[in-house]
């Protein structure tokens, strides 16, 4: 199996291995598999999820390094469960129950996994950049703490990110260093991009969704998950995601690609619109961040897009695969609201949405809304419109009650390293 740039027109390729390590290509691009592989014709259910996104993950590192540790790195690092909300085919897929409470956990616990098993056998030393809207920064945090040859710069923008989305950002010590941006999201990746550009900086790597080892592990989780689903109702489903950065619907896409059993794909976008209005204009324009109640997808220029581009390079392509509805603050307010007295489910403003584009746009009965984060979160949002408090897993609790360490500075990559 080989990587390629989305920005190069053949020449260079990259291994697995050499891909994850390096984060971005070096021409800025994002690695994409050269051609997306079918699903083994041994893929099994009865083993349990992790093996499921292990057999889905077995193609990408054909003769690579990591083939051999394969196994054990997906044992370690999808080690809780992967279950749905039933309602009857319009189901739920709780994709929080990792360390953080976020779908996040899936791909930086095996991106640490991965990287700390590559980089002990090149006996080599790795910085990681991650910028971070909400629940990316603390997943990676939490995987990386403590793993060999590897240190963590994790930066997020100050005055966007929820309480205790906060905590879970700066409760860290040794390899992991917190810094809160003076700007928006937008300005954390782009001190990131500037970065990894600057030919003087060395020893780089990334942990956000642009790096092909975060992205794998979603598209094994959607493997699975529409596995699991067509099992259960005897039919394939329509996925409706969660979308800012974008990089989990394009798991979702590889998946689809790869022979998952998914109907078709919408990405739930908030009030930051540069896809919706890509779809309906045919004109794509980034723009500065939003700030929103789903605040983990505030994002105005997405980086997986130029993935999505890739695999459906104009207009007339991309509106035959992709459809996005934004959804306002005013409308996840309503819809927290609405599943819960109907319910009693708790959503979180990301997972309401999803719901919100669900009810308003998916007319199939058999549908999938992608939870991304546990509700307990965004208690301050959440609590008031449902009239009652959510209680705390207890991997959020103690994460949460760690000493708080962070660094201001202003959007201003240099900073980083002086």
């Amino acid at each position: 199996m080989r990587f390629i740039s989305t920005r190069a027109e053949g020449g260079e390729w990259f291994s697995a291995s050499d891909a994850i390590l390096k984060g971005l290509a070096p021409d800025g691009g994002l690695f994409m598999p050269e051609s997306i592989p079918c699903l083994p014709d041994s893929f099994t259910l009865e083993r349990g999820a992790w093996y499921a996104m292990y057999q889905a993950l077995i193609p990408y590192f054909e003769g690579d390094e990591l083939e051999g540790d394969l196994e054990e790195i997906c044992r370690s690092a999808f080690s809780f469960p992967v279950p749905f909300h039933s309602e009857g085919g319009k189901d739920t897929l709780e994709l929080y129950f990792g360390p953080t409470a976020a779908f996040k956990d899936f791909g930086a616990r095996f991106l640490a996994f991965s990287m700390e098993k590559l980089l002990e056998k090149r006996n080599e030393d790795l910085t990681i950049l991650v910028a971070t809207s909400g629940d990316t920064g603390g997943a990676v945090a939490s995987a990386f703490h403590g793993r060999n040859h590897l240190a963590v710069k994790v930066l997020f923008p100050k005055g966007r990110v929820a309480e205790r989305q906060r905590m879970q950002l700066t409760g860290w010590d040794g390899n992991v260093s917190s810094y809160e941006v003076d700007g928006s999201f937008d300005d954390c990746q782009r001190m990131v991009k500037e970065a990894f550009m600057d030919p003087d900086l060395k020893g780089l790597s990334s942990a956000n969704s642009i790096n092909l080892g975060r992205l794998l592990p979603q598209m094994a989780y959607y493997v699975y998950a529409s596995s699991i689903y067509q099992l259960k109702y005897g039919e394939e489903a329509v996925f409706v995601i969660p979308s800012g950065n974008v990089g989990n619907a394009t798991g979702a896409y590889w998946a689809k690609a790869m022979g998952a059993p998914i109907k078709r794909i919408v990405l739930a976008c908030n009030a930051n619109r540069p896809i919706t209005d890509y779809l309906e204009t045919g004109k794509y324009e980034p723009r500065p961040s939003l700030k929103t109640l789903a605040n983990a997808m505030d994002v105005g220029a997405p980086s997986n897009i130029e993935r999505l581009f890739a695999m459906f390079p104009d207009i007339e392509a991309f509106r035959d695969n992709v459809s996005a509805y934004s959804v306002t603050d005013d409308e996840i307010r309503k819809t927290i609201k609405e599943v819960y007295d109907e319910s009693g489910y708790v959503i979180c403003p990301h997972t309401a949405c999803g719901e919100r584009v669900r009810r308003d746009h998916v007319a199939e009965p058999y549908s999938v809304v992608v939870s991304t984060a546990h509700p307990a979160k965004f208690n301050d949002i959440v609590e008031p419109l449902i009239g009652r408090e959510i209680a705390i897993p207890k991997n959020l609790y103690e994460i949460m009650h760690k000493t708080p360490s962070s660094v201001e500075i202003p959007a201003d990559y240099h900073l980083l390293f002086s």
